[in-house]
């Protein structure tokens, strides 16, 4: 577990946004918030592979976090706010990056309940790569990365198990991504063919 104890330290400087709500950690049980919290983490869709039991323990290390309606509570290129990740449990959100060549961003993807938000920089703590918007007011549980430390001190299997899955997510995305960087690379070549054939000779 030492790679995993020394991935999680990095940054200590950084904070997660504070909110109405950031008062402390879920109960261990008897909140329906809570309740709420661990049935997303263990469903089959969340492909976490946690159990029930599992998705309690985890729970237990987030706090309950609501979000205005149209407040971006994570800035793409954000270098301080990088050391937590949210489980959405009720809302939408919209999810913006800047493409080369474009001043205004785009709009890549919509989430809802069940998404996992902000994973990767839980794990890099590297600058965010893209803007996340609250369409509507949001209920969310914040998992910092010093609550990842003490849940990897109780319960290192959890811990362990928690972030390979969230690790095969990102792994997951950044293949598409790649699919898609081939799929753009083969268009690109063929309208330059195109291009070159209609040019004259």
């Amino acid at each position: 577990m030492r790679i995993l104890s020394k991935l999680f330290s990095r940054k200590p400087g950084a904070s997660a946004p504070a909110g109405p709500d950031d008062r402390g950690s879920y109960p261990s049980e008897g909140s329906a918030a809570a309740d709420r919290a661990a049935e997303l983490l263990s469903a089959p869709s969340a492909a976490l592979q946690l159990g029930r039991d599992e998705a309690r323990q985890v729970v237990a290390y987030m706090r309950p976090l609501r979000i205005s309606e149209g407040t971006t509570f994570i800035r793409e290129g954000d270098t301080k706010h990088t050391d937590f990740m949210l489980l959405l449990l009720e809302g939408q959100v919209t999810i913006e990056t800047i493409v080369v060549s474009r001043t205004e961003p785009i709009t890549v993807t919509v989430l809802g309940p069940g998404s996992l938000i902000g994973e990767m920089g839980l794990l890099d703590g590297e600058p965010r790569s893209a803007s996340c918007t609250a369409m509507s007011e949001l209920r969310c549980a914040i998992l910092t990365r010093n609550a990842l430390n003490r849940l990897l001190q109780d319960h290192p299997q959890t811990a362990a198990k928690l972030m390979m899955a969230v690790s095969l997510r990102i792994a997951e995305r950044m293949r598409e991504c790649q699919d898609k960087l081939k799929l753009y690379a083969q268009l690109t070549q063929a309208m330059n063919e195109e291009i070159h054939a209609l040019m004259p000779h």
